[in-house]
């Protein structure tokens, strides 16, 4: 099948753009399933939503938390995020979005307060998160709030994937964003463009890929500009050498985990951190350039 056969819809959630890529005998069902699944998580894990299931887990204030087996395979994955990225990636940065004014959907986000800071926060305290799968309860150190909106967008994104193949449905393609996944093969591929690297095309056969770019969701706040993109090494938004990073792999949670390293790692570094995981990615740093590091995994 070529990929001018395949008709897209998108719809907002999760704080993005969801398109779902299908043969057009395929739409209605596909579109509703993803639509379905998205609804759902997003109800469950958004922060800006007060009755979320995160927000209540990160007002437990350090008292164990009954929680549902979609938020303690969310938190696990991002404490084993956490552990293999050495602290790159860390679910505890909520705070540190909200004293940078990323405090309420981006689209909503107040341009004109003053800026606040969080003086007591401290990187790591992801290894302090305890919780019992068999129990179902996780506890947030005191004091700790979660941001998973990355990698449960990721997760959201295979759980659809993985829930149209299972009904049959394919070729087929979730888009959440620039964070997306394929299954089913299409003539040459599945033609990816990634926007923030001079409009360069990679190739999926299958899998993943996603992106973590400072380019975009970039807002002032106390007269200075800030973006989503926080560097816990510092506790403030990273301003290193890569500018974007686009990286390919099985699954799109582990996409996304990689390309945050990625970009925090820069170039060099991060070439070392994608080739030892037989990863693939594209880094766009402040200079301009555009640099293919690591080995594609299902692309070309």
């Amino acid at each position: 099948m070529r990929a001018d056969e395949l008709v897209a819809t998108s719809f907002p959630s999760m704080g993005t753009d969801v398109t779902v890529l299908s043969r057009p005998a395929d739409r209605q069902a596909a579109v509703s399933t993803v639509t379905e699944i998205f609804g759902t998580w997003d109800a469950r894990f958004s922060r800006f939503r007060a009755d979320s299931e995160l927000s209540r887990l990160n007002r437990s204030g350090g008292r164990p938390f009954n929680a549902s087996e979609p938020m303690i395979d969310v938190i696990a994955a991002a404490v084993r995020a956490a552990r293999a990225t050495a602290g790159l990636f860390d679910p505890t940065v909520g705070p540190l979005l909200v004293g940078l004014g990323y405090d309420r959907t981006f689209d909503a986000i107040d341009h004109d307060a003053p800026e606040t800071s969080i003086s007591d926060w401290r990187a790591g305290r992801w290894t302090e998160i305890e919780m019992s799968r068999d129990a179902r309860w996780i506890r947030l150190p005191p004091g700790v709030g979660l941001d998973v909106g990355g990698i449960a967008k990721g997760m959201a994104v295979d759980a659809s994937v993985a829930a149209l193949t299972s009904a049959g449905i394919s070729p087929v393609a979730v888009n959440a964003g620039g964070d997306l996944a394929v299954s089913g093969s299409l003539e040459g591929g599945w033609h990816i463009a990634l926007d923030d690297a001079n409009d360069r095309t990679v190739v999926l056969h299958d899998g993943a890929l996603a992106t973590s770019s400072v380019l975009r969701r970039r807002w002032r706040r106390g007269g200075h500009e800030h973006h989503h993109l926080l560097d816990p090494r510092t506790g403030m938004p990273a301003e290193g050498d890569v500018v974007s990073a686009s990286v390919a792999a099985a699954s799109c949670r582990a996409a996304e985990v990689a390309a945050k390293a990625a970009l925090l790692l820069g170039p060099d570094r991060a070439a070392a951190f994608l080739s030892a995981r037989r990863l693939g990615g594209v880094l766009l740093l402040r200079s301009g350039e555009v640099q293919s590091v690591g080995e594609w995994r299902g692309a070309a």
